[in-house]
């Protein structure tokens, strides 16, 4: 369990150091995690809502962050480029989300070929009908993104690397929260890269190397 848990916080760690050094990008995730909670909370009782709020707003504040706002020359906090950092990415990086936001945002069209979704559901009868199915198919989409992915990481890497990133996806948002909750003040002061991040960086090289 602790060797578990100890990949947990180095995928978790990986992808802050190397992944969020805008702090636009960090206000954005704050926002995307804060709207993914509540996404969490009807996703039971209500998942075609809870996939247009993950999507229509969790999803492209979260992908906008990291496409127009993080930096993406050399590293120097980490010493390392970016075509690097997208080669080691555990997860989707950018050539992956690509994709899968093109899936997302073609998805509906589906409708158009197929009201019934090939004999799956009941044709819609109205707007609203239409709406719902949408946010179900955003739904299944969103679960079979994060399954097709894990069974890659299985196949690529091993099995505990892609149940960790599994966990890590789950639980982002809640650490997203913890995280990135002072990124709009930072913001307010006018910092748009984070100051702190080399110290951070030094400091868990100093705690790795004292183990």
């Amino acid at each position: 369990m602790g060797g578990y848990l100890e990949a947990l916080r180095v995928q978790r760690w990986d992808d802050h150091r190397y992944y969020h050094h805008s702090r636009i990008n960090q206000a954005l995730h704050l926002l995307s995690a804060l709207s993914f909670v509540l996404a969490y909370a009807i996703a039971f009782k209500d998942p075609a809502i809870a996939a247009l709020i993950a999507w229509l707003v969790s999803m492209t504040s979260r992908q906008a962050g990291h496409f127009f706002f993080e930096p993406k020359g050399y590293d120097h906090v980490n010493h390392a480029t970016h075509d690097h950092k997208e080669e080691i990415k555990v997860g989707y990086n950018l050539q992956r989300k690509v994709v899968l936001m093109a899936v997302w945002a073609l998805s509906p069209l589906v409708f158009y070929v197929s009201p019934s979704l090939f004999g799956l559901i009941e044709p819609h009868q109205t707007a609203g009908e239409l709406v719902r199915h949408i946010g179900l198919l955003w739904f299944a989409i969103g679960i079979g993104g994060l399954v097709f992915r894990v069974l890659q990481l299985f196949i690529i890497r091993d099995v505990e690397t892609g149940l960790v990133w599994a966990a890590k996806i789950i639980t982002d948002p809640f650490h997203d929260i913890k995280t990135y909750y002072k990124a709009p003040l930072y913001l307010m002061q006018g910092e748009l890269i984070d100051q702190g991040l080399a110290d951070e960086v030094a400091e868990e090289a100093a705690r790795s190397a004292a183990r």
